[in-house]
């Protein structure tokens, strides 16, 4: 039988017991291992890509052998390998694969960037500009059907954020989408009108009605390099494992190529996209179909199926999230209509059954849940469906963004074991609008960290990654140290002061929060998101100690080096 050298032991004539050498030892650092404890030790040995031992630098430097590396890491902090709860990396690396996307932070960025494309594309050709938030825009506030016209006048223009979106003319034409168009597929959604009954550009979940052509699938071995570009750049900001939360089989499919050439830097565990639209009876069995996924029946410890993921209600950032109250009226978000109050996707007879199905079948469920009245809606499915003896804690059903919430849907979730990933970064790039909008009371339970960790829900932190590669220029953007600081701080961007600092984070949980939460929220808490003996050796030097440095030094904290498996997959500068 073979043994691997991590458990070999060689048994000396004296009757002496001494473990194989490692393969690497870390000393002289502040090893933070995130267990139960929150234990810090000097040291690490690591061995066969597990680690070994933690302890004092001189027990450890016992140990090395011949072979052994060792690197004396100066005082540095030593951190679990850190986790993104909600990525969606094979897109978001073909984002300016033909052209760069400038960042734009204002209505005349939008405007000059519609009309650079439309001075490079042949006329009637689509321009689509996808993922620039309203929110995140200085004026606040949708493009207008007349500014894309006179942007692009002989081009049809889709401004798409999120599942909202605004058209010009020529778009609203060729689309189909005029005074009488309504929305017959069984979906929701619906065109905003004006008070003369003519589109006002501006939809509501139904661009699927857009006739924008698909764009052209990608050469795979191009396609694949980009995923390999940006999952190494996930690996220079800390980052070892992601939840890819809306993957195709295609994508399924991408991953396992490149973990079958040697060239996966992350490890993934995949939510698998399902549609709600159609024949209940179809959407069962396609979420039965998953459970039968090799990658979900014999994954391995880079990648894995865990799950489905759906879309239950609209944007927080674009005016279409499934709220308990209305919206109210709003110029920022083009609302009208008093009672709005956002998109509820599916209803309760429909999403019922395919929660039930999923649990059954041993998969977690998530589900887009923006707004609180879909938050609710959600738990109040896996209540009944708990109420039936089937297993909702046990399959780790969950959340997603559910970034407004209330003090009853904390409750419930603690009581149910449902778990949610939640993205702190939006609180720092869009409180400003929501601020405005919303006032400062009904932002009470917005993203409230402190009440979801003293409640004792499993709360991992994520970024909903998108669009481009880089960890600060991208929509939105993955670097998890801004994640951690705006968890801490609850400061925003263009924003007075604090947004209700009494959710704000203490530094070791904001740690545990993309370590050791998110582990549990992906099904790898067995093997990663604490550094202790048996588990993989995912970690990340740093070159600031999170735990004592000034609060403004946190989102400028710097990787020097990350291992994955106990392989160095990035190194910044000799630490």
């Amino acid at each position: 039988m073979k043994v691997a050298r991590a458990t070999l032991a060689v048994t000396l004539a004296l009757g002496t017991v001494v473990a194989a050498e490692p393969d690497l030892i870390v000393h002289g650092c502040r090893v933070v291992t995130v267990d139960a404890a929150f234990s810090i030790h000097e040291a690490m040995a690591v061995e066969d890509g597990k680690i070994t031992r933690l302890g004092r630098s001189a027990e450890l430097l016992a140990m090395r052998g011949s072979r052994t590396e060792v690197l004396d890491l100066a005082g540095r902090m030593v951190i679990p390998g850190l986790i993104d709860s909600h990525v969606h990396p094979t897109a978001a690396c073909l984002t300016e694969l033909d052209h760069p996307i400038p960042e734009m932070e204002s209505i005349a960025d939008v405007l000059a960037y519609i009309t650079s494309r439309a001075a490079a594309l042949p006329p009637g050709e689509w321009i689509v500009l996808q993922q620039v938030f309203i929110t995140r825009l200085r004026e606040q506030r949708y493009l207008t059907r007349a500014e894309l016209d006179a942007a692009a006048p002989h081009h049809p223009v889709l401004f798409r954020t999120g599942p909202d979106a605004s058209l010009n003319t020529r778009a609203l034409e060729i689309s189909g989408i005029g005074r009488e168009f309504a929305v017959v597929d069984g979906g929701s959604g619906f065109a905003e009108k004006d008070s003369s009954g003519e589109p006002t550009g501006i939809l509501r979940n139904c661009t699927r009605y857009v006739k924008a052509p698909a764009p052209t699938p990608p050469d795979p071995v191009r396609h694949d390099a980009r995923l390999r570009e940006l999952l190494a750049d996930y690996n220079s900001v800390g980052i070892t494992t992601i939840g890819d939360r809306d993957t195709s089989l295609d994508a399924i499919e991408q991953y396992r190529r490149l973990r079958e050439a040697g060239a996966l830097t992350v490890r993934v565990s995949c939510s698998q996209s399902i549609g709600s639209l159609g024949a209940i009876e179809k959407i069962v069995a396609q979420i039965r179909s998953v459970a039968r996924h090799p990658l979900h029946t014999a994954a391995d410890d880079f990648l894995q199926v865990i799950g489905i993921k759906m879309y239950l209600d609209g944007g927080m950032l674009t005016g279409s999230a499934y709220l308990r109250e209305p919206w109210g009226v709003s110029r920022i978000y083009a609302i009208t209509d008093a009672e709005y109050r956002g998109v509820l996707f599916i209803p309760r007879e429909r999403l019922l059954p395919m929660v039930r199905a999923a649990v059954e079948s041993g998969l977690q469920f998530t589900a887009h849940s923006q707004g609180d009245g879909a938050v609710h809606a959600l738990l109040d499915v896996y209540e009944e469906i708990a109420g039936e003896g089937l297993p909702v804690r046990e399959t780790r059903s969950s959340l997603t963004h559910s970034s407004f919430m209330s003090e009853a849907a904390i409750a419930q979730a603690a009581r149910l074991g449902v778990m949610i990933d939640l993205q702190p970064a939006w609180l720092y790039l869009d409180a400003r609008t929501l601020s405005g909008h919303f006032g400062d009371e009904r932002l009470r339970w917005f993203i409230p960290l402190r009440s979801l960790f003293a409640a004792g829900v499993v709360a991992g932190g994520g970024s909903d990654h998108m669009q481009k590669i880089g960890a600060d220029r991208a929509i939105n953007p993955y670097n998890p140290f801004l994640g951690i600081a705006t968890a801490v701080t609850r400061r925003a961007r263009w924003f007075e002061g604090q947004l209700h600092p009494e959710e704000a984070l203490s530094r070791e949980q904001a740690l545990r929060f993309y370590t050791i939460n998110n582990a549990r929220l992906l099904f790898r808490d067995d093997r990663t998101g604490s550094l202790e003996p048996g588990k993989l050796a995912d970690f990340a030097v740093l070159d600031t100690d999170l735990l004592t440095c000034p609060e403004q030094k946190i989102e400028a904290t710097r990787v020097l080096r990350t291992y994955v498996g106990g392989k160095l997959v990035f190194t910044h500068s000799p630490p």
